[in-house]
C-alpha cells in the first residue's frame, strides 16, 4: 500500500513560514467549522475534522513541525521509509490502519512504534531429542484519535486493519471493535489481545495496543478532568455586566458575569468537565480575555472620545 503525502499547511491554509499564533487561529477556525457536532454533513465534516486536528498536531509540535520541514519534497526517500513498519519487527508485516483518526503517512512518521511488550522466544527438548523453537509475536501499536464526546460517554469503534506480508507482499484485511471506555485518558493505552504480529513456531500472538490521543478542540483546553475556555467579553460586558452563553460539552449554558468583570478572572461549573471516576466529574473553568474592537464607525468614535474625556479612571493609578 503507498503512503499519501499531507500537505499540512494546505490542510490548515496557512504559509510554511507561518507563526504558532496563526496556525492556532487556522485550527480554531476551520475545527468550528468542521466539527461534527456543529456541521450538518456529519460524515464529511468528521473525515475533514480529523484531517484538520492531524495537521494541527503536526505544526503546533516544534519538534514534530521540524521533523516535517526536514522531510520535505523527497519525504518518500528509500532510506527514510526502511524500518518504518508498525510494530518495528524486521521481516514481518506492515500494518496499515483506518478508523484510528490518524492518516497512514502521520502513522508512518509521528505516529507511535512497537509495544510495550518486548517478543520473546524460547527453545526446549522434544522427545526425540530434538529441539523445538517458537517465538511469540511482536506486539504493535498505533495512535487512536479520541473526541472529548468519546471522552465523556464512551464509544465502540471500528477499526480496518490491514497486514502486509513483507516477503510474499500477500495482504489481509481484518474489521476490529474497539471498546473506548467513557473517562478514559490521555496516552492510556487500549489493548486488543492476539491482534499483533503472529507468533512463530506455534507462538502466542503479539497484542495490539491503541495509544489515545484526545482531539485538540476549538473551544476547550484539557487539563486532567478539567475543562478551560476562553471567555471573550466586549469592554462593555466587562464594565456592566452580562448574561453571555458559553458551550460545554452537554449543551450551551448562560452565564451572569457581574459588572466590574476584570480579565483573568476565572468562572467555575462544576460538574461540566470530562469524568473523573466515581461517576463524577471535573469542573469547565471559564477564563475572561477582553476583547477591543479593531474598528470603530464615526459614530462610535464620537462616542468613545467622549467617554474618555468624562471618565474619571485611570488604569496606571495617580502618578
Amino acid at each position: 500500500m503507498s503512503v499519501e503525502f499531507k500537505n499540512y499547511y494546505d490542510v490548515l491554509g496557512v504559509a510554511s513560514t507561518a507563526g504558532d499564533a496563526e496556525i492556532k487561529k487556522a485550527f480554531r477556525s476551520l475545527a468550528r467549522r468542521y466539527h461534527p457536532d456543529i456541521a450538518k454533513d456529519k460524515i464529511s465534516s468528521e473525515i475533514k475534522f480529523k484531517e484538520i486536528n492531524e495537521a494541527n498536531e503536526v505544526l503546533s509540535d516544534p519538534d514534530k513541525r521540524r521533523k516535517y520541514d526536514e522531510l520535505g519534497t523527497d519525504w518518500n526517500r528509500p532510506d527514510r521509509c526502511a524500518g518504518e513498519r508498525a510494530g518495528g519487527a524486521e521481516g514481518g508485516a506492515e500494518y496499515h490502519f483506518d478508523g484510528t483518526g490518524f492518516s497512514d503517512f502521520f502513522a508512518q512518521f509521528f505516529g507511535s512504534r512497537g509495544g510495550p511488550d518486548s517478543s520473546s522466544a524460547r527453545t526446549g527438548g522434544g522427545g526425540n531429542g530434538s529441539e523445538t523453537f517458537s517465538q511469540r509475536g511482536q506486539d504493535v501499536e498505533s495512535d487512536l484519535l479520541v473526541s472529548l464526546d468519546e471522552i465523556l460517554h464512551g464509544s465502540t469503534r471500528t477499526l480496518n486493519l490491514q497486514r502486509i506480508d513483507s516477503h510474499t507482499g500477500k495482504s489481509s484485511l481484518q474489521t476490529l471493535r474497539v471498546n473506548i471506555p467513557s473517562g478514559v485518558r490521555e496516552a492510556q493505552l487500549i489493548r486488543l489481545m492476539g491482534k499483533g504480529q503472529e507468533g512463530i513456531g506455534g507462538g502466542d500472538s503479539g497484542n495490539l495496543y491503541l495509544r489515545v490521543q484526545f482531539a485538540k478542540h476549538p473551544d476547550f483546553r484539557v487539563q486532567g478532568a478539567n475543562l478551560y475556555y476562553d471567555l471573550e467579553l466586549s469592554p462593555w460586558e466587562a464594565v456592566l455586566g452580562a448574561t453571555v452563553k458559553i458551550p460545554t460539552l452537554d449543551g450551551a449554558v448562560a452565564l451572569k458575569v457581574p459588572p466590574g468583570t476584570t480579565a483573568e478572572r476565572e468562572f467555575r461549573l462544576r460538574g461540566k468537565g470530562l469524568p473523573s471516576g466515581n461517576a463524577t466529574r471535573g469542573d469547565l473553568h471559564a477564563i475572561v480575555t477582553i476583547q477591543v474592537p479593531a474598528y470603530l464607525s464615526p459614530e462610535e468614535n464620537v462616542l468613545w472620545k467622549q467617554l474618555a474625556a468624562i471618565s474619571m479612571f485611570n488604569p496606571r493609578g495617580t502618578s
